[in-house]
């Protein structure tokens, strides 16, 4: 890079302008997945050309940014869209960070801090140390000669916001100006010069951060991590171990409640006068925070507490091992009081993120106290970072919005079945389907295409697809291949095998909200609210 940086310089602008052409007025899809690749490729060549070699251990991460950015195109719920985009964007920071030396393995915590704080700087600063060392150090002729094309490019693009302000402020001033300048757009096709300006800075910008971030991983990637405690362990152990005894005796008094009436059954909560799903909805989302401060609790006195023998370190682990598997216990309690929840009202979007939350969190758990018995706490960190993508691949996995039809829809099942003689009609919250992605319209037409459905649920089922396909044939946009998602195709084929089935089930869209009139002579609403 600094042997030839015009070079580095015109493909760094090269990709601020494929950022540009790949999302500029374009939706999300397949434009982040390939822009992704484009700049790991171009880092990976660039770093070769000076002869720095990818450490293999770096090289791991490219595995899960490969999976969780084809998830970006593939799934269209948004929490895992997110999520993934989140993940991905870490993940690439940490192989800037970590390209030469491969050291991510051994980042405790604080090492993953700290090292984020440094690219930042890196992605401000580093470009601007570039252009010094250039103008200080010894050059070529050719080198010299090339440089005198660069203060004409900077002072263009430095003039040419200045210009579009006070052009701006004069035409406002006077109109025979404002006329002249219009006709001089005009004669040159340039009306949406603001636009391109603008276009022009953030490519700039684009550019300037990928330079910063190539050359902090050229430059700074190579530093080996020091294993150091960054916060001396200041705690006694009596005091650490006053606090968790008595944090194990309360969760050993609510677990103890637990077994007696939560997993009793039914009959001992209605003694307490609740009924099972009042007792189910109490203190779910406490049960979960507890949890997790537990997991706060434990690392906090592990980092800051003095074990001056190993007779300390054991009860502290012992208490730690106790702790966790009480925590554990709570965990299946509001497991227990979800599921029950989820039987009476049916699944959404946040019910299912818990589900899988509280495995992942369970794990991290256990991994925690088994490298605290083994003293291995700096671990930690990336024990952390793999439940995280355990938890974002697993929301992938599992493909959330298609979950929730099939389980919702199979429990309203199972509810006619059993009460095939007083039901009349289906209860399915049909509805909430119109809140979920494309990604659900695939479980939907198979739903439709099952014979063996309940004929009201089937109705349910086909007048939300004829919502969908109503409000997917209000959007006339014509997307661009950038936009291309896999969850958008999948919709369109799908609903291809219903279209004339869907035709059976008017629209009347005089006022709203939308409705469908069924031909069981029932009316459905479009209208979409947010259940979570």
């Amino acid at each position: 890079m600094k042997a030839n940086p015009n070079r580095f310089w015109a493909i760094v602008i090269l990709m601020g302008w494929v950022f540009d052409f790949l999302f500029w007025k374009k939706p999300f899809g397949v434009n982040f997945a390939l822009f992704v690749a484009l700049s790991l490729a171009t880092g990976i060549l660039l770093l070769q050309m000076d002869k720095l070699r990818l450490a293999p251990r770096s090289a791991l991460l490219l595995v899960p940014i490969a999976f969780l950015t084809a998830m970006t195109f593939i799934r269209l719920e948004p929490m895992t869209m997110f999520l993934s985009v989140c993940i991905v964007l870490f993940l690439m920071g940490l192989f800037a960070m970590t390209y030469l030396s491969g050291q991510w393995t051994r980042y405790a915590v604080v090492d993953y801090i700290l090292g984020y704080l440094r690219l930042l700087g890196s992605l401000i600063a580093r470009a601007l140390g570039l252009f010094s060392e250039n103008r200080r150090s010894e050059v070529s002729p050719e080198y010299k000669q090339s440089q005198k094309i660069w203060p004409v490019v900077r002072g263009i693009i430095i003039a040419l916001p200045i210009l579009a302000i006070f052009a701006s402020l004069l035409s406002s001033a006077d109109p025979i100006f404002a006329r002249r300048l219009g006709d001089l757009i005009d004669l040159f096709n340039i009306e949406n010069l603001p636009e391109y300006i603008f276009r022009l800075v953030y490519i700039l910008v684009i550019a300037y951060a990928l330079a910063g971030i190539y050359l902090h991983a050229a430059q700074k990637s190579n530093e080996i991590v020091e294993e150091k405690t960054w916060l001396s362990p200041f705690l006694g152990f009596t005091e650490s171990a006053i606090v968790l005894g008595s944090v194990v005796f309360l969760f050993a008094a609510f677990v103890l409640t637990q077994f007696q009436y939560f997993f009793g059954g039914q009959a001992n909560i209605s003694i307490e006068g609740y009924t099972y799903s009042e007792y189910a909805r109490k203190g779910f989302g406490e049960l979960v925070a507890v949890a997790f401060i537990s997991l706060l609790l434990l690392l906090g006195l592990g980092a800051i507490t003095r074990r001056e023998n190993n007779t300390q370190r054991r009860i502290f682990s012992n208490l730690g091992v106790v702790l966790v598997g009480l925590v554990i216990v709570m965990l299946i309690s509001a497991f227990r009081r979800l599921v029950l929840y989820e039987t009476v009202y049916g699944f959404s979007r946040l019910r299912a993120y818990t589900h899988v939350f509280m495995l992942w969190l369970a794990l991290l758990l256990v991994a925690v106290v088994i490298l605290e018995m083994t003293h291995r706490e700096r671990a930690v960190g990336p024990a952390m970072l793999l439940a995280v993508l355990g938890f974002i691949l697993s929301l992938g996995a599992l493909n959330v919005d298609a979950f929730i039809v099939e389980r919702n829809i199979q429990r309203e099942v199972n509810r006619v079945q059993a009460h095939v003689a007083s039901q009349a009609g289906a209860s399915l919250d049909a509805q909430y389907f119109l809140d979920l992605s494309d990604d659900a319209v695939p479980s939907l037409v198979d739903a439709y295409h099952d014979k063996t459905l309940p004929d009201p649920v089937r109705e349910e089922v086909a007048a939300s697809l004829a919502c969908i396909r109503y409000t997917r044939d209000q959007d006339t946009r014509e997307l661009p291949w950038q936009s291309f998602h896999f969850s958008h195709y999948s919709a369109d084929q799908a609903l291809e095998t219903v279209n004339k089935d869907l035709d059976a089930y008017q629209i009347d869209d005089e006022d709203l909200p939308v409705i469908v009139n069924t031909p069981g002579g029932q009316e459905f609403s479009c209208l979409q609210y947010y259940y979570d």
